[in-house]
């Protein structure tokens, strides 16, 4: 009896350990979080518009391959326009905007995926000791907390400076 207990516990905690070695992604997952996505995206399904016949066919642009249909919907269009802004500010290209003003000394083509390669090593160094992979323990926030601000030390740091700020909750654990 006692020997069949032994090997019964020998047993679970070989199958435990095996268990944590394997994994099918490679890339480290820190937030713990399952995929629930069986399926497509039921929000990005809009109906389209209504047809109707152009008062002049002449002045309908040329169709263009993969391009916007005159009939599809354009929810963030509608609302600018709802809320009596310009519509055409949304087809600015890369010099119109907060994007020119960014990328005005330059711009990294490759800047997506050289963070990416980045955060995938940074991840890596940091996604915590065995037990924590083991039992599933969420280190996402202390693999990144260096890098975090406290915004309650730069709030006081702004009005210590005399800007002023807009009115932020207290900081309880002071």
């Amino acid at each position: 009896m006692r020997r069949m207990r032994k090997t019964l516990v020998l047993g679970v905690m070989a199958m435990a350990l095996l268990s944590a070695c394997g994994t099918r992604d490679k890339t480290p997952k820190l937030l713990n979080f399952k995929n629930t996505q069986s399926g497509p995206n039921e929000f990005l399904i809009l109906p389209t518009k209504p047809l109707a016949a152009p008062e002049d066919y002449a002045a309908l642009p040329p169709p263009t391959p993969g391009g916007a249909n005159i009939t599809d919907q354009n929810p963030d269009s509608d609302a600018i326009l709802a809320l009596g802004g310009n519509p055409a500010v949304l087809n600015r290209g890369p010099d119109g905007g907060v994007l020119g003003y960014a990328t005005r000394f330059g711009i990294a083509r490759d800047i997506r995926s050289d963070l990416a390669e980045r955060d995938v090593e940074y991840r890596k160094r940091n996604n915590g000791r065995l037990l924590e992979r083991l039992f599933s323990v969420n280190v996402y926030y202390r693999a990144y907390e260096e890098q975090s601000l406290d915004q309650f030390r730069e709030t006081e740091r702004f009005r210590a400076a005399g800007i002023k700020t807009s009115s932020s909750p207290p900081d309880v654990l002071q």
